[in-house]
């Protein structure tokens, strides 16, 4: 069965899940709210800016029109940052049927309210049982390049799930689901801070063994955080939790590992993100989570050294230093 979905935010993801779904053989409209932008990948085939080298879909429409890219649409996919998740979607919705299935793929927290993704949509007026949450290790070149691909969707409606994962599977593209949205997202957020971590790490020389621990004990902390807010930790272990966290500590395109990468070498953040180009979603979440962790007395110094290098300009090799001379503890205590 073929679809009439949107997909909005013409970055490299939503590039590349743009082309899947067209090549699935549903009616894509790509969506982007630069018309420069859109206009050249109109010409030229393919997202020059995102993912140079890959031609799109030919049966893929693009637009710079929010109503024309919405018009009929049973989906819509939001391939835009976290922090841009509420203005979209309060954007989006005089355009959709009641009947519509939003799909989410951002994977961060909003700064001012703390909220992740789902609690987003509904502050925007999107029906709860209409919105799905996709997440998992999953670069958009290796998408786009239809490399095996293993992701997991969230979603509250379990019969919902089932179509929205129907629609989404290919030879390449393996979904599963899961009704642990609130687990799913809060995974995909936190691991996007042990990527910058293990960049840091990386940056300054360090090796395979330290890689290794940062990512397990990168993942003790989330464990921690995620028992202290109520979130099931067998979601921690799947696709969303290890097999994300495992992907962006250690892939070159992982762009959160990249802002490691540069801030080892002394750089300004505001540089390194500047060159980026892209949204870093582990730049904002580790502020919110550092935040939250306080406040809820969860002891995080993964996520702690991370905030302090970003925002306080702390010296990243001092940070691991401080991380390896702390008070020596069991591996399984509360604390880390």
């Amino acid at each position: 069965m073929a679809w009439q979905i949107a997909v909005l935010g013409a970055g490299s993801w939503g590039s590349a899940l743009a082309d899947l779904l067209a090549r699935r053989g549903h009616k894509v409209c790509l969506w982007g709210r630069r018309r420069q932008l859109v206009e050249r990948i109109r010409r030229e085939g393919e997202n020059r800016r995102y993912l140079p080298g890959f031609p799109l879909c030919e049966r893929l429409r693009v637009s710079s029109s929010l109503e024309e890219a919405l018009e009929g649409v049973e989906m819509v996919v939001l391939a835009v940052p976290a922090s841009a998740l509420g203005e979209v979607g309060r954007e989006i919705r005089p355009f959709l049927s009641d009947r519509a299935y939003v799909v989410s793929v951002a994977k961060g927290m909003e700064v001012e309210t703390e909220r992740l993704p789902d609690e987003i949509l509904l502050e925007a007026s999107l029906a709860r049982e209409r919105c799905y949450f996709l997440s998992g290790p999953s670069f958009a070149k290796e998408v786009i390049q239809r490399l095996p691909t293993a992701v997991v969707l969230a979603g509250y409606e379990e019969e919902g799930l089932k179509e929205v994962q129907r629609a989404w599977s290919t030879d390449y593209f393996r979904v599963y689901t899961t009704l642990d949205v609130k687990g799913v997202l809060f995974a995909g957020a936190l691991k996007n801070v042990m990527a910058i971590a293990a960049g840091i790490c990386q940056g300054l020389g360090f090796g395979l063994n330290t890689q290794a621990a940062l990512i397990t004990r990168g993942l003790a902390e989330m464990e921690r955080m995620g028992k202290r807010l109520g979130y099931p930790s067998e979601t921690l272990l799947g696709l969303a939790g290890v097999g994300d966290l495992v992907l962006t500590c250690t892939g070159d395109l992982s762009r959160n590992r990249r802002v490691g990468l540069e801030l080892a070498k002394g750089r300004r953040l505001e540089a390194v993100l500047e060159e980026l180009a892209m949204v870093a979603e582990g730049v904002n979440t580790a502020r919110v989570v550092f935040q939250l962790s306080r406040r809820c007395g969860v002891e995080m110094p993964i996520v702690e050294q991370v905030y302090r290098i970003l925002f306080e300009g702390k010296d990243a090799r001092e940070a691991v230093e401080e991380l390896m001379l702390r008070p020596l503890k069991e591996e399984r205590e509360r604390g880390g």
